[in-house]
């Protein structure tokens, strides 16, 4: 839909141009983006929500994914990152991941998606949210992601001990 979205705004005679263009310090670095790192288990979960995100993605349905314990134990739907960790941490509270610590939140792009419309991002709230839900931390697609408040989300995430990092892109940064 963004896509046709976009087209038609390209045909009457306007450019249009992502945040990612306007703002590239935004744009989500490769690599470790705090002090903590992931341990060899984060690893595990980072792979599970990544996959997890990209298929959800790929069915146009979100853009991330929370694995614990290895498999994917929640993804994103309509409500969005903040729905999701809120899931998650509900599902912590309940005793519905009795004895199931840590765990990733994944944040990706959709295959094939209109980058210039809707990028996936983070910001503080994120990872605020992300350590009410017990998560150890964040993987977010570098060069195809956003980092909302960079700074804060950094110091934050080190104030609460989780890590955030940016994982290799699976696609070049353009908009199809």
């Amino acid at each position: 839909v963004l896509k046709l979205f976009v087209r038609r705004i390209e045909r009457s005679g306007i450019n249009v141009v992502g945040a990612h263009e306007i703002v590239p310090e935004l744009v989500a670095a490769e690599g470790a983006l705090t002090k903590a790192m992931p341990r060899k288990s984060d690893w595990r979960d980072i792979e599970a929500a990544h996959t997890a995100a990209k298929a959800i993605g790929a069915l146009d349905i979100g853009q991330a994914a929370v694995a614990i314990g290895g498999r994917a134990i929640a993804l994103e739907g309509v409500e969005g990152t903040d729905g999701l960790l809120d899931r998650t941490r509900q599902l912590r509270d309940h005793g519905r991941l009795a004895g199931r610590t840590r765990g990733v939140l994944v944040k990706c792009a959709k295959p094939g998606q209109e980058l210039r419309a809707d990028l996936p991002s983070i910001g503080p709230q994120t990872v605020e949210a992300a350590h009410a839900a017990g998560l150890a931390g964040i993987a977010i697609e570098a060069g195809r992601s956003l980092v909302l408040e960079g700074p804060t989300v950094v110091a934050r995430a080190n104030a609460l001990g989780l890590f955030v990092i940016g994982l290799p892109a699976a696609e070049p940064m353009h908009g199809d």
